[in-house]
Order: structure tokens, then sequence, then C-alpha cells
């Protein structure tokens, strides 16, 4: 099991510094120069070399790299172009607002798609079966930012149920208000990833209904339920787990749509900011934060696998 985790953790390690080099030679190569960006239009060419040497772009890319990098390592996510404040200032809260967001959407997501598939197993060909495969695909083929217009529209104008901003008036509110106001935009993350992990839940328990240990339980005495939940459910799981980790990219992409639509201060819109701003550091250090956590959620994924698969725990133990 150790040299299964120390494999993984490289592998994660080595996936998040291609991901650093790549982004940072990708943003360095937009159109535009960032320090006439920052300091408009009367700037003079004085001016724009010291915003260079001040942050250090009268370098060489690969000095700038070498660089960025050593700060990455201790924990310097560098100072904003833009506002000229550290980016964890920026970062760090905006980080949290969505994480707070997509917890909300992952609590709904994850236990009903799952029991969407189930559901949709145990009923296979009836309509109930149709209604959830043939309507979750349905919704998923709609973006996550039409559904979040549609969603605001309906009930959050027409029918003023919902609040129409993700985020409280106050900007912060207690934990239930919070919660209360991140429903709407949760929801539409779940009408569009519903499909796909529910889809993949089906499959899984039919295939493990349909499965010889399945049939010698129940000649054995078990009974449907208790055969279902003793045996199927642990076995259905193992490609709902990867496929509920493969989606976290596709929640974290549609998190920046639902934020912009919703008026929600998130690690979206932050970026979304830095892009337009041409701010190299709120940019480059945001992605490296995002595929962090993609990688994380990634390597969680593979230990449950691992855990939960008992061939591939034989495998690691010999």
């Amino acid at each position: 099991m150790k040299s299964f985790l120390a494999k993984r953790l490289g592998l994660s390690v080595l996936t998040v510094g291609l991901a650093a080099v790549i982004v940072f030679f990708m943003t360095h190569i937009l159109p535009g120069d960032v320090a006439r960006q920052s300091l408009g239009r009367q700037a003079t060419p004085e001016d724009v070399a010291a915003f260079n040497k001040l942050y250090g772009l009268d370098k060489s890319l690969i000095t700038q790299l070498v660089s960025w990098i050593k700060d990455l390592l201790s924990g310097n996510l560098g100072v904003s172009m833009s506002t000229s404040r550290p980016v964890s200032e920026t970062l760090i809260p905006a980080l949290g607002y969505s994480a707070r967001l997509a917890g909300v959407a992952f609590v709904l997501i994850v236990p009903l798609s799952i029991a969407g598939g189930i559901l949709a197993a145990m009923n296979r060909g009836k309509k109930i079966d149709r209604a959830i495969t043939v309507g979750g695909l349905s919704a998923a083929v709609i973006p996550e930012f039409v559904w979040a217009v549609i969603l605001l529209l309906v009930f959050g104008v027409v029918i003023r149920f919902f609040p129409i901003s993700a985020m409280p008036d106050d900007g912060n509110g207690g934990f239930l208000q919070s919660i209360w106001h991140l429903l709407l935009p949760s929801i539409a993350l779940l009408l569009v990833l519903f499909g796909y992990i529910a889809r993949i839940t089906r499959a899984g328990v039919i295939e493990a209904l349909d499965s010889d240990y399945m049939r010698t339980a129940v000649l054995k005495g078990y009974s449907r339920r208790k055969a279902v939940t003793t045996h199927v459910l642990r076995n259905a799981m193992l490609p709902t787990i990867a496929v509920v980790a493969s989606q976290i990219p596709y929640l974290i992409g549609g998190l920046v749509a639902v934020e912009m639509v919703f008026n929600y201060r998130g690690f979206g819109t932050v970026l979304l900011a830095a892009v337009g701003g041409r701010d190299y550091a709120v940019l480059q250090s945001g992605v490296i934060l995002t595929s962090v956590v993609i990688v994380s959620f990634q390597l969680i994924a593979d230990i449950l696998f691992a855990l939960l698969n008992p061939r591939i725990r034989q495998r690691i133990s010999e």
C-alpha cells in the first residue's frame, strides 16, 4: 500500500508541476502589455519600466518561472499587479466562498445522483427507470449558466421563492442563511451532473445484480434487500467513485458560470477578473490552486477505489 500511495502521490506532484509550467507560459503569451493594462494609457515609458522592474517582468521568462516556482514552494503566492496586495488576500477568501458553494452542490449531487441510479436499476425497464435516465441525460445537455438563468428567473424573480443572489445581503449571514442562498446555484449544477453519475451508478448496479455472487447470495437465503446492501452496492460503487472524481473538474468549471449569474464573489469570479486585467500573479496562483484541488480529489478517489476493490487491494499488497 505504501508503494501504491508513493506512486500516486508522485504522479500527482508531477501533474501539478506540469500544470504550473503550462499556465506560466500560457499567461505570458496573452496579447497586450500588462504594464500598460495596469497603469493606463497615460503611463510614461519610465512608469512602464518601473512597473516591469517591480514585478520582475524585465527578466527572461525562464528566470521568472524559476523565481515563481521558488515562491510557490515557500508558500508565497506573490503580489497582485492590479491591487498591489498579496495574492493570498484575494484568493483565499474567494476560495473559501467557492468551497462553500461546491460543498453544498456536492452534498446535493452525489447522494441524489447515486440514489437515482440505484432506483433506476432496481426498476429496470419501468417508467421510473426511463424517467430518471432520459430526464437526467436531457438535463445534462443544457449548460450550467443556462440552467442558472432559468432557475433564477423562475424561482427568484417570478415565484420569488429563492433569493436572486448567492450571497446574503450583509455579505456573510448565518450558516443556514448562507445555505439557503446557495441552494439555487447548487441545483443548477445538480441538473447538469445528475444524469451522468446516475447512469454510471445504474449500469454498475445492474451489472452487480446480474452477477454470479448475487445469485449465490439469493440461493443462500439472503433477502433481495440484504443481498443488494451487502454485495451489490459495494461493487457497484467502484465505477461511481471514479466517475464522481472525474466530474470534479466539471464542477469547478460550472462554478465559474454559476457564480457570475448569481453575483457570487467566488474563485471563478476572481480568476475571470484576473484574465481581464492581465494580473499574472492572481491568475497563475489561482490555476495552480485549482490544479491542486482537482489532483487531490483524484488521489482520494484512487485510494478509495483501491480500498473497495479486492483485486486491486490484493495486487497492491503483493
